[in-house]
């Protein structure tokens, strides 16, 4: 059986409506009055029984801060990016234009100033109203600001599905409470500051949640530059944002702007002239669209990824990754970096330009650091972030490990083999036991058998072989076949030769190398896994008693590469690459950012040691095509090239004494196995690459331009001890370029844990220069 409804009641019939609101509006009277008037002036049980029911709705509603962009700047206050879930930007009374809170008060709550929180005129206004058909809210701006500050409150803890809005959805009781929180409010801050939150508050398009945002967004300008007409639409969208939507629905914009504009001309805000110009205006806008996230960065978006990251990655920011990402993305953070801009757009252009067009997506980077501070002053690589047509699109970072190291996603692609980068080590250990960098070796010695008496004493055994006589194996190999001869250990380094660097191993502790490299920051790029696939070190060591490590077969990232060479320009000094320097909330205070860390990793004599040579691989050596373009500004540079089996990864890193950089040219793609050999790079054809010839250039052109404002001082002298005396000069300065023929097979990609040695042959890097 249907039960029928009384008519008198019925909320569908007209009668029933005015009745339903009579009554609530009754019941709001005597609620309002009885937290206006003690308990003790109002008699009768009915109305004693409200007041009761009433003092147990809460009366204090906690304003935390609406959610704000957070901003990423560079060194210098550049903005990098905005992070943000609700775009916007908060900004203070006065810095928005009157007209803007005068069409606001006069669209929505007229007698704003009159009332204290609720406004009775106005819900017999909207009484009459819906007597007549047409339904009107009485909802202040005190009330809308109230429900806008609950319902920013349930989504920031993730409720969602709790918000209601203004247009429905509310209950008797979702009004008492609004209206009994309105009348706290007023009593406990001022209009202005009520109408301040609400301006900053409220919601005008998914993509502008407050004044300021809105006023970028669909004018490209600030709140305090709105015009008149500008302002009355603005103000006139609040009420339905998609319906007055001025881009969707350009002709109700302009009924209900200029609706807005009659009721400032009405209510004497503006002039009848003012009135007659501005709805003669027509709607217009000037679309900045809201650009959130690093995929938008103005520069470095993956530097900006990486900020990003080591935030999100920080306990400090929360406890769970979850709590830290919305710390970021709600908190207003302002976070400083340490980028270079002028540095950055350098680094920028010679990674776009050394692999043109690019179709068959080589990759190309750059990342610089500051010795003495570990700062990272740049970091680039010729990829963009988002797909674009002929673009070589990659959301992965080429400059950084995969993880950091508490284990957590760097979003990086773990580095690349550094090759003869990594020579430098093996020098410095010769250099750091007294050894003269002038004393010769026998680089005519290419077999280093199973038992060959390395001198090791670290824990970890020596791991690899080169002996041909053993099936699978084969002897250690050179560019060129003259380089099989006796050389002074800094011939070898500076002119790239394996073997020699190999004889100088033999003379060393490997253990003393482990030492300089773990010093230096060196480890592995990728993390180490059990056979399960389960990480067991984020960053695992570079067993430098691995021979083949010696030659640059563990995959290491260039981040790390400029790291550890900037300890040899800060005179022994190591410092943890960093990159950001200050995080302040949106109080201004201060949050944990990064602190440079540092410490002494070589001795002083011993770095002056190395950049003395690695001077000379510039002037003499493998690096002497790149260096005559160094000249050109005469200032000292250190630097060693890098090149694996493959051709499939070619470096330059070097230093001057106040900037390190690694450069880098090679596959980035999958397991990096593509040889570099017989490629088209720009237009020009490579039989095999080597690290000079793209890597080289890249790096020359960026130092030429960034390193003068870091400081080019000379490089301090070694002592007399450590360079000897250098013998009778030698034949063949000259070293061959021609790429290794050797048959050897294509090197691991080393992950640190399984590497090349593992099998018994000890191959997988016979570097060229």
């Amino acid at each position: 059986m249907v039960t029928r409804k009384n008519p008198l009641f019925d909320t569908a019939t007209t009668l029933g409506k005015i009745l339903g609101f009579l009554g609530v509006s009754a019941i709001c009277g005597v609620l309002v009055a009885g937290l206006l008037v003690p308990a003790a002036a109002v008699s009768g049980s009915a109305a004693s029984g409200s007041i009761q029911f009433f003092d147990t709705l809460p009366a204090e509603l906690q304003v935390d801060p609406p959610s704000q962009n957070t901003t990423i700047l560079a060194k210098d206050g550049t903005p990098i990016a905005s992070i943000y879930a609700e775009n916007r930007t908060k900004v203070p009374l006065d810095q928005m234009s009157p007209f803007i809170k005068d069409a606001v008060i006069a669209i929505e709550d007229s007698r704003f100033y009159e009332h204290g929180g609720i406004d009775t005129t106005g819900i017999m206004r909207a009484i009459v109203s819906t007597a007549r058909g047409n339904k009107q809210g009485a909802s202040t701006i005190t009330q809308q600001y109230v429900n806008n500050v609950i319902n920013e409150s349930l989504v920031a803890a993730d409720r969602e599905e709790d918000v209601k809005l203004n247009g429905g959805g509310k209950g008797v009781g979702d009004k008492l409470r609004e209206m009994k929180l309105a009348i706290a409010l007023e009593k406990k801050f001022s209009k202005e500051q009520i109408l301040e939150g609400y301006l900053n508050i409220v919601f005008f398009n998914r993509d502008a949640y407050g004044i300021e945002a809105a006023s970028k967004f669909f004018f490209s300008t600030t709140a305090k530059d709105l015009t008149l007409p500008q302002a009355a639409l603005l103000a006139g969208l609040v009420n339905s944002p998609s319906a007055f939507d001025p881009i969707a629905n350009p002709d109700n914009a302009k009924v209900r702007r200029d609706l807005v504009l009659a009721s400032m001309v009405n209510q004497g805000k503006i002039t009848q002239a003012q009135y007659d110009e501005a709805v003669a205006t027509p709607v217009t806008t000037q679309v900045t669209p809201a650009r959130q996230g690093c995929a938008y960065a103005t520069m470095a978006p993956y530097f900006c990824d990486y900020v990003l990251h080591l935030l999100f990655n920080n306990p400090a920011y929360g406890d769970t990754q979850e709590e830290r990402i919305k710390r970021v993305q709600r908190g207003g953070l302002t976070i400083q970096t340490t980028l270079d801009p002028t540095a950055q757009g350098v680094a920028q252009q010679q990674v776009d330009a050394t692999a043109g067009t690019n179709p068959d997506k080589w990759g190309a980077s750059i990342v610089s650091v500051q010795p003495g501070t570990g700062q990272i002053v740049s970091m680039a690589q010729n990829t963009v972030w988002l797909p674009q047509e002929g673009k070589f699109d990659q959301t992965q970072n080429f400059n950084v490990d995969v993880l950091d190291a508490d284990g957590n996603d760097l979003n990086g692609i773990g580095g690349f083999q550094p090759g003869s980068t990594m020579k430098p080590f093996t020098f410095a250990q010769w250099l750091n036991e007294g050894k003269s960098m002038n004393q010769n070796v026998n680089a005519a010695q290419r077999r280093y058998g199973v038992n060959f008496p390395w001198r090791n004493t670290c824990p970890t055994p020596t791991d690899g072989f080169y002996d041909a006589n053993v099936p699978g194996s084969f002897d250690l190999q050179n560019a060129s076949p003259e380089y099989y001869r006796t050389m002074t250990v800094l011939w070898g380094l500076k002119n790239s030769i394996n073997t020699a660097t190999f004889a100088s191993a033999a003379q060393v502790d490997l253990c003393g190398i482990q030492g300089i490299v773990d010093a230096t920051g060196i480890h592995g790029g990728l993390p180490a896994r059990d056979q399960t696939g389960k990480v067991t070190d984020p960053n695992p060591q570079v067993q430098m008693t691995r021979l083949s490590n010696l030659i640059g077969a563990t995959q290491t990232a260039p981040l790390t590469m400029a790291a550890s060479f900037a300890t040899f320009a800060a005179d022994g000094k190591y410092c943890e690459p960093i990159a950001i320097t200050s995080v302040k909330d949106q109080s201004g205070a201060q949050l944990p950012a990064q602190s440079s860390s540092c410490k002494d990793a070589v001795k002083p004599e011993v770095a002056r040691g190395v950049a003395y040579a690695m001077g000379k691989v510039l002037d003499e050596g493998s690096g002497s095509l790149i260096r005559p373009a160094l000249n050109s500004k005469n200032f000292p540079v250190a630097a060693k090239t890098g090149t694996n089996d493959s051709n499939g990864s070619t470096w330059v890193v070097g230093y001057t004494s106040g900037l390190a950089t690694a450069s880098w040219f090679g596959d980035p793609l999958g397991d990096q196995l593509r040889p570099g050999r017989n490629l088209t790079v720009n237009g020009t054809f490579y039989p095999a690459i080597d690290g000079y010839m793209i890597a080289g250039p890249q790096f020359t052109n960026y130092m030429l331009s960034v390193a003068p404002a870091y400081g080019t001082n000379p490089f301090q002298q070694p002592p007399s001890n450590l360079l000897g005396t250098a013998p009778a000069p030698q034949r063949n300065n000259t070293p061959s370029t021609t790429p290794s023929t050797a048959p050897n097979p294509a090197p691991s990609s080393g992950n640190g844990n399984n590497g090349n040695g593992n099998n018994g042959n000890g191959n997988g890097n016979s570097d060229k220069n």
